[in-house]
């Protein structure tokens, strides 16, 4: 009986012992496969960002490698489609809207820091090609007013007229005075188009502004701080911005003989532009960026004459254009470019943002001609800025979506949402939006894009964005052009103000 009993407890340990080794194996098992599944998300994480970092590498070689001068070229060809109603319902369209736009880049590297990069442009209507009197009556005429403003020169529609849309030297060190601190400069025709945010449906790198509150073309500089190796705070930076973007002075060969002396009798001062731009984080993948600036002088078009309206109302018969005060703005702009860390192959590539920006008007209440006669001679009003005399607030809040279609390589499907107020007033006169700035809009604005990729270097994008206006003057400048009325009220004054404004594009382009 007792070798019974002992040979059953051998047994039964025997079997405890292997059901544990067989449990212990298969926890170690369990084990395995999550960290060959944790191995294969870090393992994609890593083809993903190496993608990156060849795509980055690539364009640095372009654009700065070799003892050479080297040359990219962006050429696009686009069709659009624009409409516009007004508050009083009627509908004005173009059907046949072709156009060609030319970026011919360059960048030299000849010493290890020293960066020189340019870019020259044309932006085309095709057959657009004024004649050379541009008084001819019945001609359509581009390139002789505001669409040549030096802002947005580039950003219009003119004729085959090449032009510097960009030229600048950028110095860079990872070592400020033998800190960690790294810092670079920079000097020239600012890369101040396609900004943080503004760049996604554009397909376009981000360029240094943040595109909610600065989108046009500007000469001028600036001063970077790199924090992160310090602070351990991945992408911490501080950038002091500067630039000018009209100068008083006289032309050459003047009958006074006073070249290029500042015009005292000019009603436009210099135009300056100050602020910084500060990123308080920034992976790569999450990232944050603020900004605040001041625009000093900054113009607009005012009425110096008048005549009677309806109910007697005075409305304008003719114009001039005058520095009206100054303008401040801000923003901060929030960014996930990708979602999680290898949760799929969806999430990893879809884009999420927004932004929510001010601004405000600082009025120097300087009273301007009127009726033809001088202030002193008592033909003077004070026009302030954007219609009102005070200061007056404006904020916008933007929120946007871009997600991969499965379906196709590389395809992206975007949607867009802005929203201003009655006094929002940003600088973006060159979004590349031919019914106007979308990011502009006192009211609604929706977009909705698809690009896709057709050969190495070729692509394909249509998009389609609405705007409905709540007051005017979303699309003016400083003064009196960009005052905001209700529909109703502009119509009262015997005013018929766009309301609705449709762009739709189909384009074809090509990058190498």
């Amino acid at each position: 009986m007792k070798k019974t009993l002992i040979t059953l407890s051998i047994a039964a340990s025997l079997a405890t012992v292997a059901f544990a080794g067989e449990a212990e194996m298969q926890n170690q098992l369990n084990s395995l496969s999550k960290q060959n599944e944790e191995m294969a998300k870090q393992i994609k994480k890593l083809q993903k960002e190496q993608k990156k970092a060849k795509k980055s590498l690539s364009a640095v070689k372009k654009q700065t490698g070799g003892d050479n001068i080297k040359f990219d070229v962006d050429f696009r060809t686009a069709y659009d489609y624009i409409s516009y109603e007004t508050a009083s319902g009627k509908k004005y369209t173009n059907d046949a809207l072709f156009s060609n736009r030319l970026w011919l880049g360059m960048g030299y590297t000849p010493v290890e820091g020293m960066i020189f990069r340019g870019q020259l442009s044309m932006n085309k209507a095709f057959g657009a090609n004024p004649p050379a009197d541009s008084s001819i009556s019945g001609m359509p005429q581009r390139g002789y007013g505001f669409d040549s403003f030096d802002w947005v020169v580039n950003e219009n529609l003119t004729d085959g007229s090449v032009r510097v849309r960009e030229v600048y030297w950028l110095y860079k060190s990872a070592s400020l005075f033998g800190s960690d601190v790294s810092w670079s400069t920079s000097i020239g025709r600012r890369p101040s188009t396609n900004g943080f945010l503004a760049n996604f449906r554009d397909d376009d790198d981000a360029k240094s502004p943040l595109g909610h509150v600065i989108n046009m073309e500007f000469d001028g500089g600036s001063f970077k701080l790199g924090f992160d190796k310090v602070t351990g705070i991945d992408g911490l930076s501080f950038k002091l911005c500067f630039g000018r973007g009209l100068t008083n002075a006289n032309a050459r060969f003047t009958q006074t003989g006073l070249d290029y002396a500042k015009d005292e009798g000019s009603l436009s001062d210099n135009v300056d532009l100050a602020g910084f731009i500060f990123v308080p984080y920034d992976d790569g993948q999450y990232s944050v960026k603020t900004t605040y600036y001041r625009g000093f002088n900054v113009p607009g078009v005012y009425a110096n004459d008048f005549t009677a309206g309806p109910g007697g109302q005075p409305m304008p018969t003719s114009f001039g254009f005058a520095s009206v005060g100054d303008m401040d703005g801000a923003a901060i702009s929030v960014l996930a470019n990708g979602l999680g860390d290898g949760w799929s192959d969806f999430t990893d590539e879809m884009i999420l943002f927004g932004s929510f920006a001010w601004s405000q008007t600082n009025p120097d209440n300087k009273r301007l001609p009127s009726g033809g006669l001088p202030p002193q001679a008592g033909g003077a009003y004070d026009p302030g800025m954007l219609g009102s005399t005070d200061k007056e607030s404006g904020t916008s809040f933007w929120l946007g979506a871009q997600i991969p279609v499965m379906f196709t390589d590389d395809g992206k499907f975007g949607l867009e949402y802005n929203h201003g107020s009655k006094y929002w007033r940003p600088f973006t006169y060159g979004e590349d939006t031919m019914a106007g700035s979308k990011i502009a809009v006192r009211g609604d604005a929706y977009e909705a894009y698809y690009t896709q990729p057709l050969l190495k270097s070729f692509s394909f994008q249509v998009r389609a964005t609405y705007m409905d206006y709540e007051y005017t003057g979303s699309q003016g400048f400083f003064a009196q052009g960009g005052t905001p009325m209700t529909m109703d009220e502009a119509t009262a004054m015997g005013m018929d103000p766009v309301e609705k404004a449709t762009d739709i594009r189909a384009y074809l382009r090509y990058r190498y």
